[in-house]
């Protein structure tokens, strides 16, 4: 699954990359951490002229009632191979589909009872276009339009395999080529990759202090971390 991302590009940068205008007051903070649950704003990519700010945690159009939270934390990832199926996802693949940008994401391997953190990224001064789908919602309460989205997740690759060793998924990966056929629905499910090759993708083990205390949100979060525990063997 995909539960904790991270965006530290420029909007300069993404304008760049995605070929979209910076609507004035584009918040650029960087995210060296973010935990869905929490349902941060996000830098999304869909068919308008500028760059979007929606919220992580899709909250279906058609929900009638003023406590959203409660299903957002449940949409935060969308199956690849049930999104037809899905009341709060089947109506949106045609129409609202986009791009997550993300400098990288975390993942925890399962060893016993022991989970080790790792945080999986692009090349250098490259992105993953992460595949997702978005949805606008009326709060009932005080008239105020809410959009959000989620990240489409599929079977691990090789690399993914051995780090997401307990559920075996990964977020959704989308090649360059693929970004505006996706965004334009010409793109059919049917047709996309099972996931992005892992020669593409980086992975290091991280610090399980930093990331389970209390300030993750900070650029040390994203450091290699030696530990011992694996001095035996090494997965990498």
């Amino acid at each position: 699954m995909c539960y904790s991302n991270a965006s530290t590009s420029k909007n300069v940068d993404l304008s760049k990359r995605y070929k979209k205008a910076v609507p004035q007051g584009l918040d650029e903070s960087p995210v060296f951490y973010a935990s869905g649950f929490t349902f941060p704003a996000w830098r999304v990519i869909t068919t308008q002229e500028e760059i979007q700010s929606m919220h992580w945690g899709l909250i279906p159009s058609w929900l009638k009632y003023s406590a959203p939270k409660e299903i957002a934390a449940k949409t935060l990832n969308a199956r690849i191979e049930t999104l037809e199926e899905k009341a709060s996802f089947r109506h949106l693949i045609a129409r609202n589909r986009c791009i997550v940008p993300s400098t990288g994401f975390f993942e925890w391997q399962t060893n016993g009872t022991r989970k080790t953190p790792f945080f999986i990224h692009p090349p250098e001064h490259e992105l993953f276009s992460m595949a997702g789908l978005y949805d606008q919602w009326l709060n009932p309460l005080d008239g105020h339009l809410k959009t959000t989205f989620t990240i489409i997740t599929c079977p691990a690759n090789a690399l993914m395999e051995e780090i997401h060793n307990s559920k075996k998924r990964m977020p959704l990966m989308l090649h360059s080529s693929q970004e505006n056929e996706w965004l334009n629905g010409s793109l059919a499910i049917d047709d996309l990759s099972p996931s992005l090759s892992d020669h593409l993708m980086i992975a290091n083990e991280i610090d399980q202090r930093i990331i389970s205390g209390k300030k993750p949100n900070c650029p040390e979060v994203q450091l290699p971390f030696h530990n011992s525990y694996f001095e035996q063997g090494s997965l990498f």
